[in-house]
């Protein structure tokens, strides 16, 4: 038996818009000419020339928050709290299990930038596709925002997972959910319009707020999520261990077995 991997992760990029610009990674590329004087510095009397080819080593500087790139939210982002009052977990205390577990997709293009997903919409789209849900399983929605990446309007692109249909995910046993979109929400470029309409404050982060009820992890910014079928596949996100962190980046891949 053979596997196939598929790439779910965006790259961490400083020309592409993936993030609002207070967000916005900044990687600083040093090349082989650049570091030549750090090099020369360890080493007391080496000259340029005596490198191969003149050239000391490639390195980068990289400024970023953990949410930048493809990265996995720890419950400690949504709140202080999970599971109805217990101390939320930080990425470093994720247990691992939960990283790496049978996958589903709900295929959610169709619904318009803005919209919130319910729970009938969660189960249209699971008999649709035939699919019960079990415990652990990681669930991922394609929206539209999948094909935006790269473009401006990337961030405001997409629907997002409201309260009831995120509990709707957990009340299942899932743990570990996903979207190829800016936010697990809704954009909040529509959220605003909403609560300016309503001045309702639970419509704001409805979906990571479900997580003081039930904890989990969700992944944001996921990519090519258009490339996989309905379920038949593991994915693998295992987060970088930042001590105390509210997030950390991960190459996330999907496994079929072919």
């Amino acid at each position: 038996m053979s596997r196939t991997f598929i790439d779910l992760s965006i790259y961490l990029e400083n020309d592409v818009v993936s993030d609002p610009p207070v967000y916005r990674p900044k990687i600083d590329y040093v090349d082989h000419t650049r570091s030549l004087p750090e090099l020369v510095s360890f080493f007391p009397g080496l000259r340029q020339e005596d490198l191969p080819d003149e050239e000391a080593w490639a390195i980068e500087r990289v400024e970023l928050i953990t949410h930048n790139g493809t990265h996995l939210d720890a419950p400690y982002h949504f709140a202080s709290t999970m599971d109805g009052g217990k101390r939320a977990i930080t990425i470093d205390e994720v247990p691992l299990d939960w990283c790496f577990q049978p996958g589903v997709k709900l295929d959610f293009r169709h619904f318009p930038d803005g919209y919130v997903v319910q729970p009938e919409d969660v189960e249209a789209e699971l008999d649709r596709i035939g699919h019960e849900l079990k415990p652990l399983e990681i669930a991922v929605i394609n929206t539209s925002a999948g094909k935006r990446y790269g473009a401006d309007d990337y961030v405001s692109a997409g629907c997002g997972m409201g309260a009831a249909a995120t509990l709707y995910l957990l009340e299942r046993g899932v743990r570990v959910t996903g979207t190829d979109g800016w936010s697990w929400d809704a954009p909040f470029v529509h959220t605003k319009t909403k609560f300016a309409e309503t001045g309702d404050p639970s419509l704001i982060w409805e979906g990571h707020k479900a997580g003081r009820q039930v904890g989990y992890c969700h992944l944001e910014k996921l990519h090519n999520l258009e490339a996989l079928p309905p379920d038949g596949f593991t994915i693998a996100c295992f987060p970088f261990k930042i001590r105390a962190a509210s997030a950390g980046w991960t190459r996330a891949v999907a496994i079929l077995d072919t």
